[in-house]
């Protein structure tokens, strides 16, 4: 696999995982606590795939550690939301653990991306 395809590979994960969290946003209790949390992972999940998409198109290292920068603040923030749901029980563990194991390792492949890329 290229490179080219592996970062098309990943833009696709990453988008595939913001369409999962708006189902999960929709299969939600109608509670204010549900609805409150399950906004904040929306904002986040998707920020994860369309900050990943825009880092693709920088125009120099600097833009690109910025917004790769953005990508694990957003992956880590989708975690907290995720983790949030499911200490105050009101999502299953049966249904975020697989979610949460996807964006652990998202976590942790932009993370070696932007660690990889810091400016010296």
């Amino acid at each position: 696999m290229t490179t080219v395809d592996k970062i098309e590979a990943f833009k696709l994960r990453t988008k595939g995982l913001s369409l999962r969290v708006i189902k999960l946003f929709q299969s939600l209790p109608k509670t204010d606590e549900a609805r409150i949390i399950g906004k904040q992972l929306l904002r986040s999940a998707t920020s994860v795939a369309a900050n990943y998409r825009a880092s693709c198109r920088a125009r120099s290292g600097a833009e690109f550690y910025s917004k790769i920068s953005i990508v694990v603040e957003e992956a880590d923030e989708t975690l907290f939301w995720l983790e949030l749901l499911l200490e105050a029980q009101i999502i299953s563990k049966e249904k975020l653990s697989l979610l949460m194991d996807e964006y652990e390792e998202v976590l942790k492949i932009v993370n070696t991306v932007r660690y990889n890329r810091k400016p010296k």
